[in-house]
């Protein structure tokens, strides 16, 4: 984050792209769907919780997450908020999916991190996190539910600061909690919002007032409360830090706001945040040379691959972030893996839940790109210099097993089915060097559910998973001797996965271990970088 950068072109600096991260149940989908609600993009939340079609929320579209009421794929939504145009990239929260998350990770420049009052930091959201620290996100804190039975304010800001290791300035401070919570003060610009809880989908009411002796306090706030929102306030003056936009934007310092999505509290002061400190689209490491966002020439890459958005068109869409220049339809772009050049021709804009054709885009932007295969997870698309971005993992799978069609006649359609999947990202899968079918593999346990019931609903194959022998896998790397020699004498292990990579199956750490002791020259990875 250097200050000595050009300034970005007006359209490019008002771009604000962000994912939001959270334990399930935190009150991602809920927070999201306000995002739009404020966006202008929805007329109505989709109350999660009400009856019947109504809670359909607008993010989720796969019959699965519909069922269970959890995000399961990543979607990318833009809406425009004041001046900015914000693009939201939803990660799924379930810990099952966490591969599909830290690639979105890759595609967006800041995170807004949901936590629970009552619960505080929770495993999941301690583990992206840490993909955020990698990377040196800016994190915005959103602390939800305050009108649920909370915990004490100082408590969950601490609890922020030892396990995330990041220092946390208050941007407002909540006015009683659970049953008694009214509202919040807002520190950074000195305002009172009061909380009206019998329309869920009204703004909150918001009193001017100046400073902390304003009388008008005691008109809007209950004595008692007043006395112990007064206190605390005065304490967290004193203990600590104040907003410093630039700790924020290196990652370092993360602002929290109180409020509660479900009453459309505190989303507005939220997202005004976003806006006024979150990052503009930032430079992209990529290899020879990283790329700017104000360059004028058009390059993105695609960190993720959604097949069958509609199941009437077996269509898949790879969605792409822009990395640099002012994208216009029907431009041509060079396809990088394969030195080919593609005319993209209907490219999609994402606002809700509807799709529309995207005229033009900027740096920042996210775009889907429909196309039959070419596309996949870590592409770069330029305009015609070979740059290829980094940095986009793959991980081992920790589950493995193997799978049959229903119907053996159908063995062909489910190689298709496996590998449409395995583009997508969603499930690896092997084809064993010795014997017939595959073997999947998958990072949690509820993939199979989700490839299952895919497969059946977009192919109408029903097929079975089966305990697999193998545990593991790893990526073998080494001199072209030595990897024919190692295949050779471990045919039994052996498998290729889709990119045709060689891939060493293992049943227990014991054999790796035997191959890193009798094959010093070969090396078995966890990760592979998703790239040609």
């Amino acid at each position: 984050m250097l200050d000595n950068r050009p300034d970005l072109p007006p359209e490019i600096a008002r771009r604000r792209t962000f994912a939001i991260i959270s334990h399930p149940d935190a009150g991602k989908t809920t927070l999201t769907e306000k995002f739009l609600l404020y966006g202008g993009a929805i007329q109505m939340a989709g109350q999660v919780r009400a009856k019947g079609d109504a809670r359909r929320t607008r993010s989720d579209y796969m019959a699965m997450e519909k069922d269970r009421g959890i995000s399961v794929s990543a979607s990318a939504m833009s809406f425009d908020f004041k001046e900015f145009r914000f693009n939201l990239v939803d990660t799924p929260g379930h810990s099952d999916f966490s591969e599909d998350t830290y690639r979105t990770l890759t595609a967006v420049d800041a995170a807004v991190m949901v936590i629970d009052g009552a619960k505080g930091v929770e495993s999941q959201t301690r583990k992206l996190f840490e993909v955020c620290r990698l990377r040196d996100l800016p994190i915005l804190t959103f602390c939800n539910k305050m009108d649920r039975e909370s915990r004490d304010t100082f408590e969950i800001i601490d609890e922020i600061q030892e396990n995330l290791a990041i220092d946390v300035t208050p941007a407002s401070w909540p006015i009683g909690k659970g049953r008694e919570f009214i509202g919040c003060y807002d520190i950074l610009r000195d305002r009172l919002d009061l909380m009206d809880r019998a329309d869920r989908n009204k703004i909150a009411e918001t009193v001017e007032i100046e400073g902390l002796d304003d009388p008008k306090l005691a008109e809007h706030v209950p004595a008692e409360l007043l006395e112990t929102f007064l206190e605390e306030i005065e304490m967290a003056r004193e203990l600590l830090p104040q907003l410093d936009p630039k700790a924020l934007l290196e990652g370092t310092m993360t602002p929290i706001w109180f409020g509660s999505a479900i009453n459309s509290f505190g989303v507005q002061e939220l997202m005004e945040g976003i806006g006024t400190y979150g990052p503009e689209p930032q430079p992209q490491s990529a290899e020879p040379r990283q790329i700017s966002p104000e360059e004028t020439k058009v390059s993105g890459f695609v960190f993720k691959v959604q097949a069958n958005m509609d199941p009437k068109h077996r269509d898949r869409v790879a969605f792409l972030r822009l990395a640099s220049g002012h994208f216009q339809r029907g431009m041509k772009l060079t396809h990088v893996r394969d030195k080919k050049p593609m005319a993209i021709s209907n490219p999609v804009l994402f606002l809700a839940s509807d799709r529309e054709l995207a005229e033009e885009a900027w740096a920042g932007d996210i775009i889907g790109i429909p196309n039959h295969g070419q596309l996949r997870i870590g592409d770069t698309l330029t305009e015609g210099e070979p740059l290829r971005v980094t940095g986009i993992p793959s991980f081992a799978p920790e589950l493995l097993q193997g799978v049959r069609a229903g119907d053996p006649m159908k063995a062909k359609h489910l190689e298709k089915a496996l590998m449409q999947f395995a583009e997508e990202g969603a499930a690896k899968v092997f084809k064993p060097a010795i014997g017939s079918g595959f073997i999947v593999g998958v990072v949690g346990q509820l993939q199979f559910e989700v490839l299952a019931s895919r497969i059946e609903l977009e192919y109408g194959l029903p097929v079975r998973f089966e305990q697999s022998q193998f545990t593991s896998a790893r990526w073998v790397s080494g001199d072209r001797q030595a990897v024919d020699k190692f295949t050779e004498s471990n045919k039994q292990h052996i498998a290729h996965d889709n990119d045709g990579d060689i891939v060493y199956l293992t049943r227990l750490q014991w054999d790796i271990d035997r191959v890193e002791r009798d094959y010093p020259d070969i090396r078995l990875t966890a990760t592979k970088e998703m790239m040609v």
